[in-house]
């Protein structure tokens, strides 16, 4: 029978003849092509996780004579999203015949270097430690992945056998081995003396498949993992309950979210003990399943098997010893529960580093958890950045999943502490921890602008999402704040933003927009009181209404969100930002203005209160005083520009040349100058400075302050 997505029930055949018929005689591209549909499937491989390859005539820029090339996934990339600038070319025969050079196992990290003298394309991405395992077996096309489904059977305590018997030896075997140079001599020993197979597993690792086409390398990958993953669920439930049963319910949807938005910023304060880290919960079914079960206590202590898990979700999870309906409105005292159980965890790991170094180990990492289990709620997950955090939890996932599937057909194990730290430790995954850029001045922090869909707040999220941080982007505006997200989106990928609906005036949805920041990453430090309105009339056309609204937006509003601000940067307990964007009318007095002005200098003065208040927990309070900032600003809106027009006898489009001509720089004032204001209280430069106020009005010599 022909192959098409009915075929397969626990993966997804994506495979379209028209797009491929279109690639028909460029292997690289079929390469790519085949890479992307095995990407796009997480039960297939992870995000990061596993290398593709292909091999075929090409001419040698030298000698113009054909040649045997080999295009396979370069160091770092992900084959989800791979082109072909993420692949690595190599002259095949040079690759193998570095056998002649290399002096055994215990010099495996050199051939790494030797790779650089087999390539082909010298503007191909870095080749991968696993070259070496593509570069020896004879196949057009090869696939490595990590299904759960076949990592299940690889660390399973009789794996070796299940996969004899499962595929009545039409799928080799390899023991665990860190990938390198000896681990693709072992490949090719094991097709050597296994002529025929379609496939090797690698012990507590993942799989190698392979065919003579893109397609049939596709086909054979879908049909070996099809095949595991229908195995492990015919055996669920045979040894009984899955994960010995479930220990304790988990709280309703809508308890877990607010017990986990509670405690989500006292984690992050923890986990930030070394390095500000971002967080990610989730309460994901396969999770709940997991840390609720009899076998919890005497599976996550084990950690993972497959390395590119741990590398990402460390060597174990920090197991909660709360209650899911725990009271955590007592902050210091859930602050005192949780400090021994970090403490203890840093020790563990402290512990596992003395144990296992080697004479030159690098030093060691940070000792906090990556991966937070709480039995009732969910998983949180913390690392220096959004995506980071939000892969470490699918890892985790993954893991659970082979602890699932090894326990449904045998006894789950995992790697030995010595392999687990050799891995993690390795000296060639540190070069490449190394090579990587510097983190950004605002990588690590989170922040919450008030009026952030347009404008100036709009211009101030993007400044911090270009400088590293995650932005919580809201207004009261729902149609408003979706075109922001989609635009973050496109230019900042999905892990940047989050949005919430917010009305400043309205303690409700000010706790439910912190608590969604909390869900998203974790917490906040940096709070930018930027939502205002504008409304200029005469003292004697101004009304108790115009009054009650600028005094509820402008002052009570910066007073409830930095009251709420401060509670979460309490909980985190290493400080944080708050930055006010007030006006010059709060320093200088002009006509039709009373009402916007005084609310104005109310804020200005509510931030030095702040500032002299906050300083003991290390939160800056300072301001930002802009004036006339006519482009894509909502400022404009309801009557202001006119009002501003009448008070000065001009027209209404004579105003931005009016206000630039009467600063001494003689420039127009834009969202990104007040962005830029922004960054320089936050970004670093200023951490031992509260209090002040930052004129950005092109220099009005009235406004200055004194």
């Amino acid at each position: 029978m022909s192959t098409t997505a009915a075929t397969f029930k626990h993966v997804s055949y994506l495979w379209d003849e028209q797009k491929a018929a279109a690639l028909a005689g460029d292997e690289v591209a079929l390469l790519i092509y085949r890479s992307n549909l095995l990407g796009a499937d997480l039960r297939l491989t992870n995000y990061g996780g596993g290398n593709t390859s292909c091999k075929a005539m090409a001419k040698d820029p030298l000698t113009g004579a054909a040649t045997e090339i080999m295009w396979v996934k370069g160091s770092g990339g992900d084959i989800g999203t791979l082109k072909k600038s993420g692949l690595a070319a190599l002259y095949v025969e040079r690759l193998r015949s570095l056998k002649n050079v290399y002096r055994g196992i215990e010099h495996e990290d050199e051939m790494v270097e030797l790779f650089n003298h087999c390539i082909y394309d010298l503007a191909s991405k870095a080749p991968s430690i696993d070259t070496p395992l593509h570069g020896f077996l004879p196949f057009k096309h090869i696939d490595h992945l990590h299904p759960d489904a076949a990592i299940a059977i690889a660390a399973a305590k009789d794996g070796k056998k299940i996969t004899q018997e499962l595929f009545n030896g039409t799928i080799g075997w390899v023991e665990w081995q860190k990938p390198g140079f000896d681990l693709g001599l072992q490949l090719k020993q094991c097709l050597d003396e296994n002529p025929g197979i379609r496939g090797i597993m690698l012990g507590s690792h993942g799989l190698f498949t392979w065919g003579d086409t893109a397609y049939e390398s596709y086909i054979n990958t879908l049909e070996v993992v099809e095949r595991c993953a229908a195995y492990l669920e015919d055996n669920y439930g045979k040894k009984g309950e899955v994960f010995g049963g479930q220990k304790l319910e988990a709280l309703p949807k809508e308890q877990r979210l607010s017990q986990a938005a509670s405690l989500a910023p006292i984690l992050r304060g923890f986990c930030s003990s070394q390095t500000k880290m971002v967080g990610h919960f989730t309460d994901d079914d396969r999770v709940l399943q997991f840390i609720n079960s009899n076998d919890l206590d005497r599976l996550a202590p084990l950690g993972t098997s497959c390395p590119d898990h741990f590398l990402r979700t460390k060597i174990s999870p920090l197991v909660l010893e709360l209650t899911p309906t725990q009271d955590l409105s007592n902050v210091a005292a859930i602050k005192e529960t949780l400090a021994p159980a970090f403490e203890a965890y840093r020790n563990m790991y402290a512990d596992y580093y003395n144990t296992c170094k080697h004479p030159n180990s690098p030093a060691m990492r940070d000792a906090n958890p990556v991966v937070i289990l709480y039995p009732g709620i969910g998983m949180f997950t913390f690392a220096k950045d959004k995506q980071t955090a939000r892969v470490a939890a699918e890892f985790y996932i993954n893991a659970i999943n082979v602890m699932k599937g090894a326990e449904a057909v045998s006894e789950y194990t995992s790697l030995p502490r010595q392999e687990a730290f050799n891995i993690e430790y390795w000296l060639l995954e540190e070069a490449k921890l190394q090579r990587m850029p510097k983190p950004k001045a605002l990588s690590g922090r989170v922040a919450l602008i008030t009026g952030s869909a347009g404008g100036i707040g709009k211009a101030i999220a993007k400044k911090f999402a270009e400088e590293g941080a995650c932005v919580v982007l809201n207004d009261i505006n729902q149609e408003r704040l979706d075109g922001a997200m989609e635009e973050f989106k496109k230019a900042f990928g999905k892990d940047t933003a989050a949005s919430t609906l917010l009305n400043v005036t309205d303690n409700a949805t000010i706790a439910k927009a912190f608590a969604d920041a909390a869900l998203a990453f974790g917490g906040v430090d940096i709070v930018i009181n930027n939502a205002g309105i504008s409304i200029s009339k005469s003292i004697a056309d101004h009304t108790i209404e115009d009054w009650d609204k600028l005094y509820d937006i402008l002052v009570k509003g910066q007073f409830l969100v930095s009251k709420a601000g401060v509670e979460t940067m309490r909980k985190q307990g290493f400080g944080g930002d708050i930055v006010n964007i007030v006006s010059k009318n709060g320093i200088m007095a002009g006509p039709n203005n009373a009402g916007y002005g005084s609310a104005k200098a109310a804020q200005a003065h509510l931030t030095r209160l702040l500032a002299a208040e906050l300083g003991g927990d290390k939160i800056r309070v300072n301001t930002v005083n802009p004036d006339a900032v006519i482009a894509d600003s909502n400022i404009w809106a309801g009557g202001w520009a006119e009002g501003r027009a009448k008070a000065y006898g001009i027209t209404v489009e004579e105003l931005p040349a009016y206000y630039a001509k009467r600063t001494l720089l003689n420039e127009a004032i834009l969202p990104d100058d007040i962005a830029n204001a922004c960054y320089a209280f936050v970004g670093g430069l200023l951490n031992k400075s509260t209090g002040n106020v930052l004129n950005v009005d092109g220099g009005v010599a009235t406004a200055f302050v004194r």
